[in-house]
């Protein structure tokens, strides 16, 4: 049995009493929400805080505001489970309410957050083993070693961005408040990512996540598809998200389409947004325009599934989502939502 190393655990009554003991608390402090993700990191001793600031509790952190029309705030302790049953988010964004309804299994659902989901740990082969394991290796760059094993000759850890709130939030134009004994700041959701295994997030150590803001639901519509061995729990090995707005007519005014589980960071495949913007999605140009999806996913030999394939199926899913949106038919069989991992021609 793995089991948690020792720490202090402290309990604030609010966000400026929680983001006070992180600053008196230095480096070595952490906070937390679920749990989910930051405990079995703790018992594999890839994370080994000091300190943790529990969060859940923290009612603020649990408030849904706002309307559609006018966007919605979702705090950051929010679990997936009250995300994703939501009536108004599955009914005005139901890419949103997806991925959290695809996230892992209904108990760690329960946990989970919405906000812990966005800041989850990048994943690896190498890196997601107990610490015996992975000493017997020498260790990796992401945690107490210098080379990573995946690609050796790297100067950069190339663990893989697993969330499947992230690509969503990056392509619909989420923002996330963020706040510091400095104060408060709000920046794009794109912005919070970095193209690095390591140093995956541009949030500073010192800032807690407090908000998730949708934006107003002003004629777009986005999806959102996701690859995994096992439909019941599984990381993603490939995720698409897909944002679309058009015209009366059809045709494409806007798109953003972003890749996830095939990089350290949410992968814009604006290629393809570029070849159908401004023309009625068609199956041929669909097909064209997937394809252009293609060269961009670089997945490395880090996650399940042969590196070569889920690169291969970037087109796949992406074109799927296009049909989704463009309300054609499907092509492959399993196709519907995305969520059958081998699509086979009808």
């Amino acid at each position: 049995m793995l089991r948690l190393p020792k720490f202090k655990y402290l309990h604030p009554k609010n966000i400026a009493e929680a983001v006070r003991m992180r600053a008196d608390s230095g480096p070595d402090a952490m906070f937390v929400a679920g749990g989910t993700d930051l405990f079995p990191n703790m018992k594999r001793r890839q994370q080994t805080p000091k300190v943790v600031i529990g969060l859940g509790h923290l009612d603020k952190l649990r408030t849904l505001r706002g309307t559609p029309k006018d966007g919605m705030v979702l705090g950051a302790s929010l679990t997936l489970t009250e995300v994703c049953e939501n009536r108004k988010i599955r009914k005005a964004y139901p890419a949103v309410a997806r991925a959290a309804e695809l996230v892992s299994t209904p108990l760690l659902r329960n946990m989970g957050t919405i906000g812990g989901n966005l800041l989850l740990d990048t994943r690896c082969n190498y890196y997601d083993q107990g610490l015996e394991w992975r000493k017997a290796i020498h260790f990796c760059m992401k945690k107490d070693g210098d080379i990573c094993w995946v690609a050796p000759s790297s100067p950069r850890c190339w663990a893989v961005q697993s969330s499947d709130s992230v690509p969503v939030m990056v392509a619909i134009g989420a923002k996330v408040k963020l706040v510091s004994p400095e104060g408060e700041r709000v920046i794009n959701a794109s912005e919070l990512y970095n193209d690095d295994g390591i140093l995956y997030l541009t949030k500073r150590p010192d800032e807690l996540l407090t908000e998730v803001i949708l934006p107003p639901t002003n004629g777009w519509r986005a999806t959102y598809w996701k690859l995994r061995r096992r439909e019941a729990f599984d990381f993603p090995v490939l995720g698409v998200a897909t944002w679309m707005r058009t015209a009366e007519d059809g045709t494409v005014e806007d798109a953003r389409i972003f890749l996830g589980g095939v990089g350290s960071h949410p992968i814009d495949a604006r290629a393809t947004v570029s070849a159908i913007r401004g023309k009625k999605l068609t199956e041929d140009l669909i097909e064209e325009a997937a394809a252009l999806a293609y060269p961009v996913a670089k997945p490395l030999d880090n996650t399940d599934f042969a590196m070569t394939w889920r690169k291969d199926m970037a087109r796949y899913y992406v074109a799927g989502t296009l049909r989704e949106l463009a309300g054609l038919p499907p092509k492959y069989a399993g196709e519907k939502n995305g969520s059958h991992p081998a699509l086979r021609v009808l």
